[in-house]
């Protein structure tokens, strides 16, 4: 389907799946450039029947609790980014020949609609660490002086970020695997996958297929791929990727830099990759302390910012002060209070073992409060890898007893209290049973390795409530 002229648009018929933060900008952009577009949704409840009213009033047709059926007639789907792709909608499109595009892909085919002046990409994805190193990378290019934004999968419409009246000199842009899987003429500048642990596999169907996935976003790379020196997996995807010739692939690590890396040395981040004589030559960044929080995993998502910006012919200078600008979301490793000499921590934003696991290994001794819904993980190798550091666990949460099993076995000698209760009220007497383990120089940290939604509407509520918890400590 032609894409570059707004007439290649009018009368096609679209079917747009799912509404939603995607599902309902793609509808309103898809019927503003003339085609006849029909949103399919499963769900039925007040916010869908809100979202249909709003787009009925535009004239565009909606099918609310069926979005199964394949609109007679349809060209083109455009699909919110969590369908799966098994779903009977897609089956019959694919036997029908019709193509099926995420928002994402519908973004990239427009982003140079009636011959505006489309903005590179420069792309962020991996199991954890997306939306901070996103949100870096959006810093450092802004301190350049550069019009960017962070865009994606972090809340910022893509659609909206390509179709404004004032256009960017450059896009930092979250992928999710979802995305790129319904992404597939998706280009870069450049790109980095910063890491690959097991997630989401009841989506994609297995970590084959979900790697695969995430390495889409090496695919046709025009500067640098960045990978993690620390996770080969990631430079394994880049071996395998379709580049353009002369990209190159830019390696990240916690060490001292080899050729063509960004690495760490006496507290300094330095690059090896984007500097005349690679081989002798470096260029001081910034600092460790100028990362915020400065703790390893952090550190890296900063290392492959400043890589992607390097890519992009950033100033060393505008590395420094992207980074001491950028403030971190909430509930992300979030300094709540020091209370009795002990440090009290907030990552509500670790959902998964991956996240947990970076989370742990920044402190030295610690008390853990863990759990929620485990959407299918195992704990063993999380527990066996972090149990020298725990002074004690507190557990929370509908699958807590996963934790506590993992701990049982791997961790024995490590004091446990089981909450078993699951209403809201349970993180005060989480927080009041950790203080009670904690000695002087602890750190009691919220990183529960699960989602949230058992007990709080999401993991911001889960953290708010810890902090919540944490001040009546002090009080």
């Amino acid at each position: 389907m032609g894409s570059r002229k707004v007439t290649d648009w009018q009368g096609k018929n679209v079917t747009v799946a799912g509404l939603g933060v995607s599902g309902v900008p793609a509808a309103k952009v898809l019927h503003g450039l003339g085609a006849r577009v029909t949103v399919v949704n499963d769900g039925d409840d007040p916010r869908a029947r809100a979202q249909a009213a709003e787009l009925r009033a535009l004239g565009v047709t909606v099918r609310l609790g069926d979005g199964a059926t394949l609109p007679e007639g349809t060209e083109l789907i455009v699909t919110a980014p969590g369908w799966k792709p098994d779903k009977p909608l897609f089956t019959a499109a694919r036997e029908a020949g019709v193509p099926i595009w995420g928002d994402v892909e519908l973004a990239w085919r427009l982003r140079e609609l009636d011959g505006r002046k489309a903005a590179p990409w420069l792309c962020v994805t991996g199991t954890n660490g997306k939306t901070t190193t996103t949100q870096m990378l959006a810093s450092i290019l802004q301190a350049a002086g550069l019009r960017a934004a962070a865009v994606g999968n972090i809340g910022v419409s893509l659609l909206d970020a390509v179709l404004g009246e004032e256009p960017y000199d450059v896009l930092a842009v979250e992928l999710s695997s979802y995305q790129l899987h319904w992404a597939p003429s998706l280009r870069a500048h450049s790109a980095t996958v910063l890491n690959l642990a097991p997630d989401h596999l009841d989506w994609h169907g297995s970590m084959e297929a979900y790697a695969k996935d995430k390495g889409r976003v090496y695919e046709g790379n025009r500067v640098a791929c960045v990978y993690n020196v620390a996770d080969k997996t990631t430079e394994d995807l880049v071996r395998e990727a379709d580049v353009e010739e002369g990209c190159r692939a830019i390696g990240f690590t916690l060490g001292a830099p080899a050729p063509s890396q960004l690495g760490v040395v006496d507290g300094i981040l330095v690059d090896r990759a984007f500097v005349e004589n690679r081989q002798k030559n470096a260029q001081e960044l910034a600092e460790v302390s100028d990362v915020d929080p400065p703790v390893p995993h952090n550190v890296a998502n900063a290392l492959a910012a400043a890589a992607l910006a390097r890519a992009f012919g950033v100033p060393a200078k505008a590395v420094r002060d992207g980074l001491r600008a950028f403030v971190p979301d909430a509930h992300r490793m979030a300094h709540v209070a020091d209370v009795d000499g002990v440090t009290y921590i907030d990552d509500s934003k670790a959902t998964n073992t991956h996240a947990t696991e970076a989370s742990l290994a920044a402190y030295e001794s610690i008390v853990w409060v863990a759990g929620g819904l485990a959407k299918g993980a195992t704990f063993d190798e999380l527990v066996a890898k972090s149990a020298k550091r725990l002074r004690g666990a507190v557990l929370i949460g509908a699958d807590r007893a996963l934790i506590r099993d993992a701990l049982a076995r791997h961790a024995p000698e490590v004091p446990v209290v089981d909450l078993d209760r699951t209403d809201t009220g349970a993180m005060l007497q989480a927080v009041q049973e950790a203080k009670r383990l904690a000695r002087p120089g602890d750190t009691v940290l919220l990183a529960p390795a699960c989602a949230s939604m058992d007990m709080f509407a999401n993991y911001n509520q889960r953290g708010d409530a810890f902090a919540e918890a944490v001040r009546e400590l002090g009080a």
